[in-house]
Formats: structure tokens, C-alpha cells, sequence
């Protein structure tokens, strides 16, 4: 659904720092995770089954609002489409064993209990699995997305003159969605362009869904992957991922951090739109760094994830769906900046969620990004989630 900005680099200058200070020193042995996006190596599966009692998590404390009961339902509903099949089995986890994971522990919910019972159900009837992550012991980078709540127009203006556009007619996908590429007059696909091309030769020129009034706006709906547009009659419009040009998404904080326009310790979506508002001729300079470009479509309430089923707050995920297995239960156990008396507050948290949605920045078993609703708190939260952590999923035994 969204591709997010990361500061992923600040590892690496992290590390960079340290070796720096100690170069004229005996050489110390410094701890260095793999890239988060650490590739599994062929045949590896990113699931291992637990088989130690005393390596599964604890489920207490983790809350079973409505908006979890509904998730599942959506969950359950994405996998009794016929095109759900072709994505099983994944690993060892076959279609018959997601959806009857699903059902049960909706059923379990339906019936009340919560806390210690819960915990105990889920150990007697459940088989828990953990993400081998990025080091194959378990690491985990969570990240969050949100969706933007902008202004716009349905037509071009003085004022809006920014648009987002729809998926063109020449756009060609192949049988699971992947992007081929442009369809020319010929017939002959050819690969799509990047970015810049785009926005210098107008090839969408007439394909306008909607008109933003901020440059780097359009670029957050981007790497977001949708957003809630605010008319000028007061409505709130949702615009939804539908595609895109099926380049490599690149972030630009590296690149910014490098130039020295933001440092380090002060990298976070709050700080890029404040910068960008202040340079306004900085904006394609840098959002031309990343290729890839998304294109929207109309949608009626909540945005969509990549399965096509509403995304909820922190009940959805994105992960790599090449290695994880499509709408199935998860459990996150980590640290995430939450609302505290409208400030943000970094907490350790724990809670079910529901793999239902994509990145293309979310790559491998060391990835996952967590949806953190709508607005401009939501917006904070995800720009301030970076924490390490597990990731679990269970399938009834």
C-alpha cells in the first residue's frame, strides 16, 4: 500500500561513528546487525515453527477490541476469494491452515475471554511461529504508515496544482499483479519510466484523480500509499494505492542526512515537511531520488491494504508478502510510540495484528511496518516508530 521514509542508515553512521572514535585504539568488536532487509537465502523459510514452551510469548496483557474482531473478518473474507489460493501454501503454511486458524480464534474471541484464559487457549490450541528476521534469530525492524489528511481539489487551480493520478489504460500487469510495464501504440511493452520522466514529458497529462496544494504532499500520498483528501466543500475523499510503475522505491532521508539539510537526531516525517515548506525548490531535487511512482484510485472508507481489505489501526501490518504468508495472525511484541495527552510516548507493546497489506521499502523477514491510522497524530507515531522486536504468527494445531 505504501512505501515509507526510513532512516535506516543511521545504523550504518552509527557504526561509522563508533569505528571513527576507536580507529587509534585496540580494536573493540562492535555488535553489527545485518541490513534489516537481510535477503533469506534460498529455500530458507522467514517462519520457524517454536518448539521451546518457554520462547512463546506471553498473550495476556494484549488487548481484543472490535477493531481485532474486524479485522479478521477481513481477513477471513480476503481468503475465501479463489485468488487467495494461489498465494498458498507459503512455507509449510497452506490456505486450509490460515483460514481455519482464522476461524478459531475468531470463535475464541466471540466468547469473551481474554487475559490469562486467552493466553492459556492460545498455548493448548495454537502452534506459535517466529520470524527468523534479519539475523535469524528473531530481529525485527518495525516501522509505521499512516494516512495523510490533505487538502485538494477535484480540478486544477492557482491554489491546487499538485495532482495525484489514476493507473493509465497502458499499464500492463502480469497474472499476479507485478508490473510488466507500458503498452505502447505498437503493442510492444516497454518498461515504464521513473519518476522524473514522468513528471517532465506529462505522460499522465489527462489522467488526474485529484489536486493537491503542496508539492511534498503529493509525495507523502506516494510513499504512504493513500490518503483522505479535504475537499473544498468540507467532504473527506479517500484516494487508495491502485499501482505503480513497477520501479524499485528508494528513500531520500539518506540523501538528506549526507547533504547535511537534516541531521540524524532530528530525522522524521514532522521535520522533511517543515524543511520542504521552507524549500520549496528542494522538493523534486530530492523526491526524483526515488523512481517509483504510485497511482491511485477513489475509495469508499478506510483505505485498502494490498489485499484489497480495509487497513485498521495497529491491527494491520505490511510485510514481504514473497516470504510471509497473506492475512494471517500475527502477534508483535516491541516498543511503539503512543499517545499520551496529545504528546508521543515510546512504550513497550504487545498485540495481535493482521498481515494484510505491502511495502516497497518492506523487504524480507526482518521487516514490518504497522498501519497507525489517520491524521496528523497518526502521521507522528509513524514518522517516530523505528524500534527492534519479535514478530509471531499462529496457526491452530
Amino acid at each position: 500500500m505504501k512505501f515509507k521514509i526510513r532512516v535506516s542508515i543511521l545504523v550504518f553512521l552509527l557504526v561509522l561513528s563508533a569505528l571513527v572514535l576507536t580507529g587509534c585504539q585496540k580494536a573493540a568488536k562492535i555488535p553489527v546487525k545485518p541490513p534489516y532487509d537481510n535477503p533469506l537465502p534460498p529455500g530458507q523459510s522467514a517462519l520457524r515453527k517454536i518448539t521451546d514452551p518457554a520462547q512463546i510469548p506471553d498473550f495476556s496483557a494484549a488487548t481484543t477490541d472490535p477493531n481485532l474482531r474486524e479485522a479478521i473478518s477481513n481477513s477471513i473474507n480476503y481468503l475465501s476469494k479463489p485468488s487467495s489460493n494461489g498465494y498458498y501454501p507459503c512455507g509449510e503454511i497452506t490456505h486450509q491452515m490460515a483460514v481455519d486458524s482464522l476461524n478459531e480464534f475468531a470463535a475464541i474471541l466471540d466468547s469473551g475471554i481474554s487475559g490469562p484464559e486467552l493466553n492459556a487457549v492460545i498455548r493448548e490450541k495454537f502452534d506459535v511461529y517466529m520470524s527468523v528476521g534479519c539475523d535469524f534469530e528473531g530481529t525485527v525492524l518495525f516501522t509505521g504508515y499512516y494516512t495523510p489528511i490533505f487538502n485538494g481539489s477535484p480540478v486544477q487551480s492557482e491554489r491546487f496544482k499538485y495532482p495525484l493520478y489514476k493507473a493509465p489504460d497502458t499499464l500492463v500487469k502480469g497474472d499476479n499483479g507485478e508490473i510488466l510495464g507500458r503498452r505502447m501504440a505498437d503493442g510492444q511493452i516497454i518498461p515504464y519510466p521513473p519518476r522524473a520522466v514522468i513528471e517532465d514529458a506529462y505522460v499522465l497529462k489527462g489522467n488526474e484523480l485529484v489536486w493537491l496544494e503542496d508539492e511534498f504532499e503529493a509525495y507523502i500520498a506516494h510513499v504512504q500509499g493513500s490518503a483522505k483528501i479535504r475537499m473544498p466543500d468540507g467532504n473527506l475523499e479517500t484516494v487508495g494505492y491502485a499501482a505503480n510503475n513497477g520501479h524499485e522505491y528508494r528513500g531520500i532521508s539518506g540523501q538528506m542526512i549526507q547533504d547535511g539539510v537534516i541531521s540524524g537526531a532530528q530525522l522524521n516525517l514532522t521535520s522533511m515537511i517543515e524543511y520542504f515548506k521552507q524549500n520549496v525548490d528542494q522538493v523534486k531535487r530530492y523526491t526524483r531520488l526515488n523512481p517509483r511512482f504510485v497511482f491511485f484510485r477513489k475509495e469508499d472508507g478506510n483505505p485498502r491494504g494490498s489485499l484489497n481489505e480495509p487497513v485498521m489501526q495497529m491491527r494491520t501490518i505490511a510485510t514481504d508478502k514473497s516470504v510471509f504468508p497473506r492475512g494471517c495472525l500475527a502477534f508483535i511484541a516491541t516498543s511503539l510510540p503512543q499517545e499520551v495527552d496529545q504528546q508521543s510516548v515510546i512504550r513497550p507493546y504487545s498485540g495481535f495484528a493482521l498481515d494484510q497489506d505491502t511495502g516497497g521499502a518492506i523487504r524480507a523477514a526482518g521487516r514490518c511496518d504497522v498501519y497507525m491510522g489517520v491524521g496528523e497524530m497518526a502521521g507522528k507515531l509513524a514518522g517516530e516508530t523505528y524500534q527492534e522486536g519479535k514478530l509471531y504468527y499462529l496457526f491452530l494445531k
